[in-house]
């Protein structure tokens, strides 16, 4: 049997990467990619739609409430995300990476899917938004087991030098989820009327989750477990009670995870459903152009993460992030000046220079949370601390970002809110030793 280091040695002297690690990194990202797809179709609809469908009768008295109503149901599914690692996290430490990302990826693919068959408040009643928020929170149980698997089969099938790169695979599975999600929504608004795409055209982005999720399947299940759990596999003994070891030793490193993620979650879901919804609904701005320039500055998400994690393996997770975060601390008001002019041009220039401190704050991460914990409790350290992160960072972000802006009139507001979870994120990740090169086996 091919051992890892045989592998990678094996690369070394070749110069190509195994048929194997290519896998590994085709399974992560384009189930992450997936899954982030599912998650963030549903952040694009509570933007534009949910409100008037689910929320009727607010929508009709009072819409701005409606609107804060429908972002906090993005933020409802993050309070569950912590069960969903606690779960994912436990299992996936006893009996394996693999199976869990499988898991977790077909239930957050069923729970999208049934989105789209929901009747709306006009139909049913009270049940459409109840129902709802159900399925929402099968997707937030989901996505709590999702990010830790992906990111631990990345980094421990990869070469000591290149964690930063490998980690940096499910990492950008974020932005590529959204450019699909934000893709899907650009298409069908620009190939329908409004009335239509109120009407139906809505439910087609949550029903193509099913044909992604068999494409997402069949990669996933092609993928070996990691060595690292492989190892774990044959020292049993050593991984006992994962969980109850994780909090009686690691339960600074939880924490510090936690504040080290705040102000990327939030940063990011305001590009995911805030950004949009403001251009179309404050700035009267047209809204297929808007989601087109949407996509378009995401792609800087997506090159600016893989950089991040490259220059993670140069100059170390800690540097790399404390640019990342410097920067969106400094950019955090600015950029509102240029999206208030209403022009789409520099709508697009705000958002994308954005992205380079969101790349710089991401693409690291996988490599870091990894690097943190031991092999016996690292699915459950990486996944509570993701999870309990996006809950103090992007759960509401969306929704606090409206209240910001329905209480002030001023958007520059926002970014005052970002700017100061910037600086805690920035401080969080400073108190952390440089884990670059921490042996990961057990």
């Amino acid at each position: 049997m091919t051992t890892t280091s045989q592998i990678h040695e094996e690369a070394e002297r070749t110069g190509r990467m195994p048929k194997e690690e290519r896998k590994v990194l085709a399974g992560t990202l384009v189930g992450t990619s997936i899954e982030w797809y599912d998650f963030f179709i549903y952040a694009q609809a509570a933007g534009l739609v949910l409100a008037p469908l689910f929320l009727a009768p607010v929508a009709e008295s009072n819409p701005a409430l409606a609107q804060i109503l429908a972002f906090a149901t993005i933020g409802i599914s993050f309070l569950f995300r912590p069960l969903g690692a606690v779960v994912a996290g436990y299992l996936g430490d006893k009996l394996g990476r693999k199976k869990m990302l499988v898991f977790t990826l077909i239930m957050m693919g069923v729970s999208t899917s049934l989105i789209g068959f929901l009747p709306t408040y006009a139909a049913i009643g009270i049940a459409a938004p109840i129902l709802l928020i159900t399925l929402r929170i099968l997707q937030g149980f989901s996505a709590g087991g999702e990010w830790g698997g992906a990111a631990l089969m990345a980094v421990e099938h990869a070469p000591n030098q290149k964690r930063g790169f490998f980690g940096a695979f499910p990492q950008i599975g974020v932005p590529v989820g959204m450019i699909l999600a934000t893709f899907t929504l650009w298409v069908i608004t620009s190939t329908m009327s409004q009335e239509a795409f109120l009407e139906w055209g809505w439910r087609i982005p949550f029903l193509l989750s099913i044909v992604l999720i068999v494409v997402g399947y069949v990669i996933r299940r092609a993928v070996e477990e990691s060595p690292v759990f492989q190892d774990l596999q044959r020292r049993k003994q050593e991984s006992s009670a994962p969980l109850g070891q994780l909090f009686r030793h690691n339960t600074k490193n939880v924490v510090l995870t936690a504040l080290v993620f705040i102000a990327n979650n939030a940063a990011g879901y305001l590009l995911i459903a805030f950004f949009a919804t403001y251009a179309v609904t404050s700035l009267g701005m047209d809204r297929p152009t808007v989601l087109l320039a949407t996509v378009l500055a995401s792609f800087g998400w997506l090159g600016f993460t893989m950089f991040g994690g490259r220059l993670s393996d140069r100059l170390g997770r800690i540097r790399t992030f404390q640019i990342g975060y410097a920067f969106l601390a400094l950019w955090a008001v600015p950029m509102w000046f240029l999206i208030d002019t209403g022009n789409i041009v520099w709508y697009f220039v705000a958002l994308f220079v954005m992205t380079f401190g969101l790349g710089l704050s991401y693409g690291p991460q996988a490599a870091l949370y990894a690097e943190l914990f031991p092999a016996n409790v690292r699915y459950s350290g990486v996944s509570i601390g993701y999870a309990l992160g996006a809950i103090l960072g992007g759960a509401f972000a969306p929704m606090i970002a409206e209240a910001l802006l329905t209480a002030t009139g001023n958007s520059w507001t926002i970014g005052v809110y970002i700017a100061i979870a910037a600086v805690i994120s920035l401080v969080a990740v400073s108190l952390i030793k440089e884990t670059k090169g921490t042996d990961l086996h057990v």
